[in-house]
């Protein structure tokens, strides 16, 4: 059996446990939950991988994964919201806090699989190269661990802008278009919205504090971390 474990959080119970016996054909340890309460009721920081209802009781899956991002323990684990809304905001919320996929109810068990299966492979793609370490002044990645610093504070990253802040960083001085950061982050494996990538970088700029005047629009062009 697969050994990463996946949450799948949904009011609907039948629902819950139809995806858990599928997730479990295919060799992933799955466990449920019925609500968002319950749900942070569970070691969240064990699973690989959390599939997410919208809609549910007194606190949404939206309200959940903001709470989860806000943890630098949980903010790196990877999010497939699943939902009966299709709304364009509803799927641009999900991408502003930082989920890496989108389900609409109804779907087919198979695309819920492939879609797992995708989401985990890029979640296992190494985001180091030669360094374990890339940082400017105070501002600090460890590659190996996931985690982000602004002088010695740590600042919960989502795993798209841990992967996008890393390019730039690493890369320094050099303008990265749209294009480019989609397929070095998203690998083309999903259909990303053209606000995705400015998204990201407006939480980026928020989040390093006096950092985030150095990751600059080049207008026409794309990004770039300017020193």
């Amino acid at each position: 059996m697969d050994n990463r474990r996946i949450l799948v959080v949904d009011d609907e119970e039948a629902l819950c446990e139809i995806l858990k016996f599928n997730l479990e054909k295919e060799g992933f340890q799955t466990d449920v939950a019925y609500s968002a309460e319950e749900a942070l009721t569970k070691p969240i920081e064990s699973y690989s991988l959390l599939i997410l209802d919208i809609m549910m009781g007194e606190l949404s899956g939206t309200s959940l994964a903001k709470i989860l991002k806000a943890k630098p323990q949980t903010a790196s684990i990877p999010i497939i919201f699943c939902t009966a809304r299709d709304g364009e905001d509803d799927t641009v919320t999900g991408l502003e806090i930082g989920a890496d996929d989108y389900i609409t109810k109804p779907f087919s068990i198979r695309e819920v699989v492939a879609r797992v299966k995708s989401v985990l492979r890029r979640s296992a793609v190494p985001q180091h190269t030669d360094s374990d370490t890339v940082s400017y002044e105070g501002l600090r990645l460890d590659t190996l661990r996931k985690t982000c610093t602004a002088d010695g504070e740590t600042i919960p990253l989502t795993k798209k802008e841990f992967e996008i802040l890393e390019l730039l960083l690493r890369n320094h001085n050099v303008v990265f278009s749209r294009e480019e950061i989609l397929a070095r982050i998203w690998h083309k494996e999903v259909i990303v919205l053209d606000r995705t990538i400015d998204v990201n970088i407006t939480r980026l700029r928020k989040k390093t504090g006096r950092y985030g005047k150095h990751i600059i629009t080049r207008q026409g062009y794309g990004y770039v971390f300017e020193t």
